[in-house]
């Protein structure tokens, strides 16, 4: 089968398509025949080097695809999912390839009346989402939830969850292109960072009580702003660093607030983890994106041959919602 590989740390251009041995489905994988993988941040952090796949996981990046099932392993409860099923699955590493074994745990059945290349933006999302805005963070009705990167593949669906499950969502953004994107989908304070400050203007929108939950993908550049615009038992929880990783806390501020920082990641967690999120999202999303309430935002398909020119695309910083790679994608260029 073909596989991308990442030949040594640095730009789009160390990425390359090779022949790879097909894996094999171990007790309680299954193996799928992969038709569309979604790009994410933490393949352009493994693409620098930043970000190795957990212990005796594919070196082959990807986190997120959707297919069909071409065989079950051993253990598999087969009364849930037949050989060519759709469905999508949450990895932990190895999606960029034509074939990917998973846990069956992190393993869904494609929402009924979603295409199979659009759902491969839905695992990754889904699951980092619902996990950290709803779980650990324990959003409720009413409340306002600040999105930083409101335009993104996680902030798209932020936003919508948000709204689904009746908070108020603000967001943060770095062009009025993006901005409308997210207003679009239902956010009701649109900052941008660029020339706005996003303290002083979540202030004005919640008439100086703050945000009582922030979801952070920025981490030290933006902590003692974070900390500035929470709420009174305000909940800010960290998910990526592209700001870096140490900056200093006040921590009167912290403990004065009542507040709480939770600093998360997906990845590395346990399957048992990872099925349990798995299925919530099952229960508590897949209802939703099939009542067509919230949907994935595609912005481009890329053929899987052309893994590059996707990567060149996501660090342009230009895209909303997701880039995507397709096995069933023509090859030819993606429109703008």
């Amino acid at each position: 089968m073909k596989a991308v590989y990442i030949r040594e740390s640095g730009g789009p251009e160390v990425l390359e398509v090779r022949e790879a041995d097909a894996p094999q489905p171990g007790p309680g994988e299954i193996l799928i025949d992969v038709v569309a993988a979604g790009l994410n941040r933490a393949d352009v952090q493994q693409r620098h080097g930043l970000y190795p796949p957990p212990d005796g996981i594919s070196e082959v990046p990807g986190l997120e695809v959707s297919g069909r099932v071409a065989a079950l392993g051993s253990e598999v409860d087969e009364s849930n999912l037949a050989v060519g099923d759709a469905v999508v699955a949450l990895l932990a590493g190895g999606g960029y390839a034509e074939q990917v074994v998973a846990p069956a745990g992190q393993v869904l059945p494609v929402p009924e009346g979603m295409d199979i290349t659009t759902a491969a933006a839905l695992p990754e999302v889904t699951a980092t989402v619902f996990s950290n805005l709803f779980v650990s963070a324990a959003v409720r009705p009413g409340e306002t939830v600040l999105i930083h990167g409101g335009a993104g593949g996680i902030g798209t669906m932020a936003v919508q969850l948000v709204r689904a499950f009746e908070a108020h969502a603000a967001v943060t953004a770095g062009s009025t292109e993006k901005l409308e994107v997210a207003g679009i989908l239902g956010a009701e304070t649109l900052i941008n960072y660029r020339s706005q400050d996003f303290v002083e203007e979540i202030m004005n929108a919640t008439d100086g009580r703050g945000a009582d939950v922030i979801l952070d993908v920025v981490g030290a550049k933006y902590l003692e702003k974070n900390v500035d615009a929470l709420a009174t038992s305000g909940r800010l929880v960290v998910i990526g660093l592209q700001g870096g990783t140490k900056a200093e806390l006040n921590l009167g501020k912290l403990m004065s607030k009542r507040a709480a920082i939770i600093g998360t990641t997906l990845r590395a967690r346990p399957v048992e983890e990872k099925t349990m999120i798995m299925q919530a999202v099952g229960e508590h999303v897949w209802p939703l994106v099939r009542s067509g309430k919230i949907r994935p935002q595609v912005n481009r398909v890329y053929p899987f041959e052309d893994v590059v020119a996707a990567h060149e695309y996501f660090d342009s910083d230009t895209h909303t919602g997701k880039i995507l790679l397709s096995h069933e994608a023509p090859h030819s260029q993606p429109p703008g």
